[in-house]
């Protein structure tokens, strides 16, 4: 009988979004970049993913976090970003948790309640800035990398809702982004599960309809998901508060405001013009929870105008453990049961089919 796989985790959430840091068991990823890495971890070490993120150690609602090395010289930390469906190219949530963590866990040193540091993500490195203001979770905040508008005012053909006019933008990672009022649900009052519907037919449309490209990054260009909002233009309405849901990875949903999403919000707003540099507001997620969303700055682009946003909010622990996963267990890398199907279990899945879905996340 062969050794099991041990997997040491800390488990946190940020506005109610788990974020499952990996601690220690995980191989080193090789790669001279940071998205070399992201390959690396796809091709060679999927099976530990779906054993982090899956039942019956995980759920179809987890997200997690592989540190690693950083590549980029102006990096001093470095992390992959993963969920049910594979790799994420940014993750706000996670990275507020990832600041905290860092500070708590001796990463990065605190100097009169302060802490700063530079974290390498798949789409960049951005800054985030760690402050203990009080007894509780510390606040901590980033600062995004180069966000933008990549198409305003799209239509395109959906099976059940028709033609929909949305929105791509780029905050980390490409959103659809649309009121859920246009396609007749309320983002407050439909059910839940007829909104994600809705989200999943809107990012498989606009998949087929909108060409996406990253100036810079091939590995960036997909869309990552949708996101629907409620009726609220941001700095169009006094500062009023607003409500998002994201629904990403074929059809799981972020708890938290999504932190690229607000990012890839603001981004639309300074292409709109409704946000000016300095103004900010709170965008709540399905848990009520909201982020503090700020636009930093702004710069003429060669398609338009090109922002970073400063998005800020609170991480909490949930607990530490080791994951196990044993010799002959036929689940030792995970399943899902998504709503219906049977059982699916992704060591029984093709090479091919894991290739294709990078990306998709």
């Amino acid at each position: 009988m062969g050794q099991p796989v041990i997997i040491a985790v800390t488990d946190m959430h940020t506005a109610g979004e788990p974020v499952r840091i990996v601690e220690r068991g995980y191989p080193e990823l090789r790669g001279a970049t940071i998205l070399e890495k992201r390959r690396d971890a796809l091709t060679h070490h999927d099976a530990l993913r779906t054993m982090l993120m899956l039942e019956p150690r995980g759920h179809d609602g987890m997200y997690g976090v592989i540190p690693t090395a950083p590549c980029a010289p102006d990096a001093d930390l470095a992390a992959l970003f993963t969920h049910q469906d594979g790799y994420s190219t940014m993750c706000g949530h996670a990275t507020i948790a990832i600041g905290r963590w860092a500070v708590d866990s001796g990463r990065v040193a605190l100097h009169d309640g302060r802490a700063s540091f530079n974290l390498e993500a798949p789409c960049g490195v951005i800054r985030v800035e760690v402050e203990q203001d009080g007894a509780g979770a510390p606040r901590v905040a980033f600062e995004s990398v180069e966000s933008f508008a990549h198409a305003i005012d799209v239509d395109v053909a959906t099976p059940h809702h028709g033609s929909v006019r949305l929105d791509i933008a780029f905050g980390g990672a490409f959103y659809a982004i649309l009121p859920a009022s246009r396609i007749g649900l309320s983002l407050l009052e439909s059910p839940l599960a007829d909104l994600v519907a809705a989200g999943v037919e809107v990012t498989d449309a606009a998949r087929a309809a909108v060409a996406i490209t990253h100036p810079s990054e091939p590995d960036l260009g997909f869309l990552y998901g949708t996101i629907l909002t409620d009726d609220v233009d941001l700095g169009a309405h006094g500062g009023a508060a607003s409500s998002n849901l994201c629904i990403f990875a074929e059809g799981q949903i972020d708890r938290s405001p999504t932190g690229s999403g607000v990012t890839a919000r603001i981004a639309l707003a300074a292409a709109r013009g409704t946000m000016t540099p300095g103004q900010s507001c709170e965008i709540r997620g399905v848990s009520g929870e909201g982020f503090i969303g700020t636009l930093a700055s702004v710069r003429p682009g060669p398609h338009g105008p090109v922002s970073r946003a400063r998005v800020e909010g609170r991480a909490y622990y949930s607990g530490r453990s080791e994951l196990i996963a044993e010799p002959g267990d036929r689940f030792a890398h995970g399943f899902t049961c998504r709503a219906g199907s049977w059982t699916r279990c992704p060591a029984s899945a093709s090479r091919a089919a894991s290739a294709k879905r990078v990306r998709r996340c």
